[in-house]
């Protein structure tokens, strides 16, 4: 089979990270109907919807790499996108808030090889800053779908009830399916297949979190994730209990995600001529101090709908220079094992980093402020793996001279 050339391959790449969001953002505006149509009776239960996606996902990412380095990246992927288009029409159906939180866990753990094979696939093709510069434009199409979810379920909500945005979930996930299988040939060398063995796989884990750039990288992308879960969960509460703008919701959301969506475009138009670590760090300075002023502008009674708008804007738009480099760089060593690298540093990022971002949500007792402290603390810690990554040193590799420095 032929495969598609550099835009296609992008734009199906994007699409499959891009069923992630969609599963994620698409639901946030629901939230209130489904609590209520449910039963469930203290708010910030309805977080569980989201964490339990979350949880599912970055489980189940530690199984599909090892299968992906056996059996190839397409018929992992075609398997797992199936799961995500059932147990989405299960949450359609769901008769009870149990099931469709079992239902939510089920699509997670379809929509888990997503992440893991559309890495591993841009890693069996690219290397470098040339992955990096795939990964920001795979982000820049992915996010598009967050700047539209929240309206695309505003929209669906206000013609049919809230089960048809799971309906939605699942022909998207169809369509999607049916493109890869037409068009994205195996790209796994036969070579490179490797044998499912518990002591080979346990090794290839072992080094993907344990050496130290890898491992830097992926608490850091641990942390920072953790910081836009915890925006997930809060925000629509946020937005209804706080401002009283819960119509406005989609329209901020959309505004917030197009920041990181700007960034992730000027990304990959600077990053082979910065470099990943120069254009990454900056950024994490910036996000640290945009979140601490947003936290001290809440804390002290200042925070209004154009405050939180404009500076949550502002730390997103950082958050855009983050994830892609850091991705990139997490794996920068791990070609060798990517399926299995891919698989281990998903999930440690996307399961902890659950866990953080719902933390932070369930601390929502009708302020922003503890979003906001939350985003400053996953921003000094990821600055923290910054550093043990980089040996203490920002901007530039630790390992190689400044002349040969490639990073």
């Amino acid at each position: 089979m032929k495969g598609p050339g550099f835009p296609e391959f992008v734009c199906l790449i994007a699409c499959l990270m891009a069923l992630n969001a969609l599963a994620i953002d698409s639901m946030l505006p629901a939230l209130p109907d489904i609590g209520n149509a449910l039963g469930v009776l203290r708010e910030n239960d309805r977080q569980w919807i989201i964490t339990a996606y979350l949880l599912g996902f970055g489980i189940a990412q530690i199984i599909y790499g090892p299968i992906a380095d056996r059996y190839g990246r397409k018929p992992v992927l075609m398997v797992g996108v199936g799961l995500y288009a059932v147990f989405a029409l299960m949450a359609a159906l769901a008769p009870t808030f149990e099931l469709l939180i079992a239902a939510r866990v089920g699509c997670g753990i379809g929509a888990a090889s997503l992440r893991v094979l559309a890495v591993s696939i841009v890693r069996d093709r690219y290397e470098g800053r040339t992955m990096a510069r795939v990964m920001s434009l795979s982000f820049l199409v992915f996010l598009g779908v967050p700047i539209i979810a929240p309206s695309l379920g505003a929209a669906i909500l206000h013609v049919a009830p809230w089960p048809w945005i799971f309906g939605v979930l699942a022909a998207a996930g169809v369509l999607v399916m049916a493109w890869a299988a037409i068009r994205l040939p195996e790209t796994l060398k036969p070579e490179d297949r490797l044998p499912i063995q518990p002591a080979r796989i346990g090794a290839a884990f072992r080094e993907a979190l344990t050496e130290r750039q890898s491992l830097g990288y992926t608490l850091a992308m641990t942390a920072i994730t953790g910081a836009l879960f915890g925006f997930l969960n809060s925000s629509q509460s946020i937005f209804e209990h706080v401002f009283n703008a819960a119509d406005l919701f989609p329209l901020v959301f959309a505004a917030v995600a197009g920041g990181i969506a700007a960034a992730s475009l000027l990304n990959a138009t600077f990053v082979e001529r910065f470099g990943s670590r120069l254009i990454s760090h900056t950024a994490l300075i910036g996000f640290i101090a945009m979140s601490a002023i947003h936290a001290t502008v809440s804390a002290t009674g200042h925070e209004t709908i154009w405050t939180f708008g404009i500076l949550q804007g502002l730390t997103m738009f950082c958050f855009g220079f983050i994830a892609g480099n850091f991705g990139a760089m997490a794996m920068e060593k791990m070609g060798h094992i990517a399926g299995t690298a891919s698989s281990a540093q998903g999930f440690l990022s996307t399961t902890f980093g659950s866990i953080a971002g719902f933390a932070i949500g369930q601390q929502f007792a009708g302020t922003a402020t503890p979003m906001l402290v939350g985003f400053t603390l996953m921003g000094l810690l990821a600055l923290c793996a910054v550093l043990f990554a980089e040996r203490g040193r920002l901007f530039v590799s630790h390992h190689l001279p400044p002349a040969q420095q490639q990073g």
